[in-house]
């Protein structure tokens, strides 16, 4: 008998045991709490330049761990270009709440600062964050927001230097820009400053709609001698075809800063990898989702810049693309 009383009583201490495990591992299995990401974008729902970004951005996110859906869920607003829109709409995504939104633009990230001062905000495409005022340093951000830096401020005499190399009798450039969303003073210093030794003549060409755009650059079309330069904007990058296609009627010779730009049919485009700025930004996002605060996290600079040119529309314009300038691009296209 005391065998039994012992086995028994060995059975209810496993039985008991069992029991209370129950909960601990129940609680264990539990999924954890859904994360929430907002992307305020400058660009329409529908533009084709900005997906395979956005595609990355996701992509990387798996990567890293996060599943959409699983344990994260993620809120997308598109400004389409328009500043009120993007006003309005950055103030939608504060209302949810979420637990970091994602950026694309020194216009989305001011609208987003504008409305709150502590949801984190993570941004890439945008130029020197502590001229423009959305940083206190590239070590130390300050505030709510951290990122990856686009064209630095002394791009202008680069844009000025590859214009002049692939059309020789240009003698003055219109900057094409909107004044409510463009960097434009940051980038001025560099152009004026460059501008003598190329022998050009700057101009400032603010555009607000798309009839202002084709006011300013058919303005250009009876000037011998004129150029484009279109300045890193959410409102230029939203209209490029339109921009690109003028510059094509009036047979403008021009250099924009983005690829999409180029692969539009624009003469020639240099500035930052995009896709590449995307993925990088990702692990920030990664990173605050797991308890990293904005101002721990060092803004970062470009390492990667591209040079795209358009053999066709060169060829359209009349010019001859110099070997030296042809060899130093990173991609032709037709």
């Amino acid at each position: 008998m005391p065998g039994l009383i012992t086995q028994r009583r060995d059975f209810i201490k496993v039985i008991a045991g069992s029991a209370a495990a129950r909960p601990l591992a129940a609680r264990a299995q539990q999924p954890e709490r859904m994360r929430r990401i907002g992307v305020l974008s400058s660009a329409s729902e529908s533009d084709s330049r900005s997906k395979p970004y956005y595609a990355a951005f996701q992509q990387e996110l798996q990567e890293l761990g996060w599943f959409d859906g699983r344990n994260y869920r993620i809120d997308y607003r598109f400004g389409a270009g328009d500043p009120d829109r993007i006003r309005a709409y950055a103030a939608e995504l504060v209302r949810m709440s979420p637990d970091v939104i994602f950026t694309a633009s020194a216009a989305t990230v001011m609208a987003l600062r504008q409305e709150t001062s502590t949801i984190p905000i993570v941004y890439v495409l945008v130029p020197d964050p502590v001229a423009n005022g959305i940083a206190e340093s590239l070590a130390r951000p300050g505030g709510n927001s951290t990122g990856f830096a686009t064209n630095t401020l002394t791009m202008g005499s680069k844009w000025l230097e590859l214009l002049k190399e692939m059309a020789p009798r240009v003698a003055r450039v219109a900057l094409v820009f909107n004044p409510k969303t463009a960097f434009y003073a940051g980038y001025l210093p560099s152009l004026e400053a460059a501008a003598p030794s190329f022998a050009i003549e700057v101009v400032a060409a603010p555009v607000h709609d798309a009839a202002e755009i084709e006011g300013a650059i058919s303005a250009r079309s009876g000037e011998p001698g004129s150029g484009l330069i279109v300045l890193p904007d959410a409102f230029t990058s939203f209209h490029h075809k339109l921009i690109v296609e003028l510059a094509a009627l009036h047979r403008l010779p021009a250099v924009y800063p983005y690829d999409y730009f180029a692969r539009s049919g624009g003469l020639m485009s240099y500035g930052v990898e995009s896709v590449d700025l995307f993925r990088r930004a990702t692990t920030y996002v990664d990173r605050i989702l797991r308890g990293a605060k904005p101002d721990d996290l060092p803004i970062q600079e470009p390492t990667r810049y591209e040079l795209v040119i358009n053999l066709k529309t060169a060829k359209a314009l009349g010019l001859t693309i110099p070997p030296s300038l042809l060899a130093r691009a990173d991609q032709v296209t037709e």
